[in-house]
C-alpha cells in the first residue's frame, strides 16, 4: 500500500512543490490540509495544467488553484459504496475523512486501472522523410535513429507500454521495412502493432483515414520524432474531463525580442520594454481524437492535424488544449538530435537499457 501521508501539503505550499508531490508517487494527487490534518482541498495534475493555462506562476501558492470542494467519503462508508461513488464521479483517488473532517486515508483505483490494458488505439506517425537530419536519414528513417541506447520510436513505444496501452498502429512510408522488420507484430513488447502503409505522404492526420476498422474509443496520435515524459494516462483523463471531440497537446515557447521595444501612441513614446520575452503555446505533435473527428478526415488525401482542428473549430465542435509541463523535445534538426542524446540517460533512466 502506498504511503498517503506523503501527499499531504499545507495551503502555503507552492504550485511547484505540489507538482513534486503529485509526481513523486503513483497517487497522482496532493491533499491540502491544515495543522490538524483537516482537508482544505486537493490539487491534481489537471488543476496544475489549468493553472498553467491561466498564467499562474509556479511559485504561487496552491491556495489559489486547489479544488475546495473535492469528492470525499466517510471513514464509516463501506468499500462497496466508496467504489460506487468513485465510478459515478469518475475519480481515481478519493480522500477518506473522519467525523471532524480529518484525513484518515486515501482510497485509490490506481492499482486496478494500471493493471488493465487501455482500450484506446495509439497511432504513431512514422513515415516522414527526415530531410533536415540528412545525412543521418539517408539510409535510416528518422524514427529509427538511435537516441541513447535505442531507436526514438522504441522509446515512444516503451513509454506507452508503461502507461498501460497495448494497441498500436505505426503509419509508415519512407523506408517502411526498416520499421516493420524491427518491431514486427509487437510480440516482443507484449503489445499488438499493426501498420498503416502510406503510398504517398498524407500529412499528420491523413493516415487516420486509412485505419481499417471503425474506432469506438478516442485515439492518441503522436509524431514519431518526439521524446517526452508526458503521462498519457493523465492526457486521456484530461481529454475525457473536457468533453472535447479533440485535444491538442501544447508546450510553452518563449521568444525574446533582442532589442528595446518602444510602445507609442500617436507620436508619443508611452513606454520602453527592454528585450521583452513573449510566451506562446505551440503545437506539441500529440493529440487525442474522438472517432467522430476521425470520420471527417478525407481518405487518401494529404491532411494535417492543424487543418483538422481548424475544421472542428469551424464546425463549432469542442476542442481542448493539454499543456505539457514534462520533458518534451521535437527532434527536427541536428542540434535537437545531439541534445536528445545528451538528455536521454537522465530523462529516461528506466528506459536506458538496450532491449
Amino acid at each position: 500500500m502506498l504511503d498517503w501521508h506523503k501527499v499531504l501539503i499545507q495551503r502555503t505550499a507552492t504550485i511547484r512543490e505540489s507538482i513534486a508531490v503529485i509526481d513523486s508517487g503513483n497517487l497522482q494527487i496532493a491533499l491540502v490540509v491544515d495543522e490538524n490534518r483537516r482537508l482544505l482541498g486537493t490539487v491534481t495534475d489537471g488543476d496544475v495544467r489549468r493553472a498553467i493555462l491561466r498564467g499562474h506562476p509556479m511559485d504561487g501558492t496552491v491556495d489559489g488553484i486547489m479544488n475546495r470542494t473535492p469528492s470525499t467519503v466517510a471513514a464509516t462508508d463501506s468499500a462497496e459504496s466508496v467504489l460506487v461513488k468513485m465510478k459515478q464521479r469518475q475519480v481515481a483517488q478519493i480522500p477518506v475523512l473522519d467525523s471532524e473532517g480529518r484525513v484518515v486515508r486515501l482510497e485509490t483505483l490506481n492499482d486496478l486501472i494500471y493493471a488493465e490494458v487501455r482500450p484506446n488505439t495509439v497511432v504513431i506517425m512514422a513515415g516522414g522523410l527526415g530531410s533536415r537530419l540528412r545525412p543521418l536519414t539517408d539510409d535510416c528513417p528518422k524514427p529509427m535513429l538511435r537516441v541513447g541506447c535505442k531507436p526514438i520510436l522504441e522509446t515512444i513505444l516503451d513509454n506507452f507500454v508503461e502507461c498501460g496501452f497495448g494497441r498500436f498502429y505505426f503509419a509508415v512510408n519512407y523506408m517502411a521495412e526498416t520499421i516493420t522488420n524491427y518491431f514486427g507484430d509487437g510480440q516482443k513488447w507484449g503489445v499488438d502493432i499493426r501498420y498503416i502503409r502510406e503510398d504517398k505522404q498524407l500529412g499528420t492526420a491523413g493516415a487516420l483515414g486509412l485505419l481499417p476498422e471503425k474506432q469506438t474509443e478516442p485515439l492518441i496520435v503522436m509524431n514519431g520524432d518526439l521524446l517526452t515524459k508526458v503521462n498519457f494516462r493523465h492526457l486521456m483523463d484530461f481529454h475525457a474531463s473536457q468533453q472535447a471531440v479533440a485535444t491538442m497537446c501544447v508546450t510553452e515557447y518563449d521568444f525574446q525580442v533582442p532589442y528595446g521595444v518602444v510602445n507609442t501612441r500617436d507620436s508619443r513614446i508611452i513606454s520602453i520594454e527592454e528585450k521583452p520575452v513573449h510566451r506562446f503555446f505551440v503545437n506539441a505533435g500529440i493529440y487525442v481524437i474522438n472517432p467522430a473527428a476521425v470520420r471527417i478526415i478525407p481518405k487518401g488525401s494529404y491532411f494535417d492535424m492543424p487543418a483538422l482542428f481548424e475544421q472542428l473549430i469551424k464546425n463549432e465542435q469542442a476542442t481542448a488544449v493539454f499543456p505539457i509541463r514534462e520533458y518534451w523535445l521535437d527532434i527536427g534538426h541536428m542540434d535537437d538530435f545531439e541534445r536528445a542524446n545528451v538528455d536521454f540517460s537522465h530523462v529516461f533512466p528506466s528506459l536506458n537499457v538496450d532491449g
